[in-house]
């Protein structure tokens, strides 16, 4: 979950007319894809989801994003349609995993690299 969940100008009240609500699977398309620096498929991995739903969401919380700086608006991140996992399955694909502390090592080392 982020930390923050509303940002934007701080002399806007976040009303319907200037807010943009991203949802919170949105957000972690960005969060891997932007600032992990995961390609379409791993985030899809990650995510366990399908590549195109991962290319849709990113479309659409880029294009959210826009709007709240271009156009000023109070930008919201709730909602969606996830699970959170306690960090103990072994295959979940949720980022606290067995799998992820294991799988992915390989995955980041790379990016680290780069």
């Amino acid at each position: 979950m982020p930390t923050s969940d509303r940002f934007g100008p701080l002399n806007k009240v976040a009303n319907q007319e200037n807010c943009v609500v991203m949802s919170v699977d949105e957000y972690e398309t960005i969060r891997l894809i932007d600032l992990q620096g995961f390609t379409q498929e791993q985030c899809a991995e990650q995510m366990n989801i399908a590549r195109t739903t991962v290319q849709r969401m990113y479309n659409d919380a880029r294009r959210k994003l826009a709007d709240s700086l271009v156009n000023g608006k109070v930008l919201r991140i709730e909602g969606g349609d996830y699970q959170l996992c306690n960090g103990l399955e072994e295959m979940c694909g949720c980022g606290g995993c067995n799998r992820h502390r294991i799988g992915w090592s390989k995955i980041e080392a790379t990016q680290r690299e780069r």
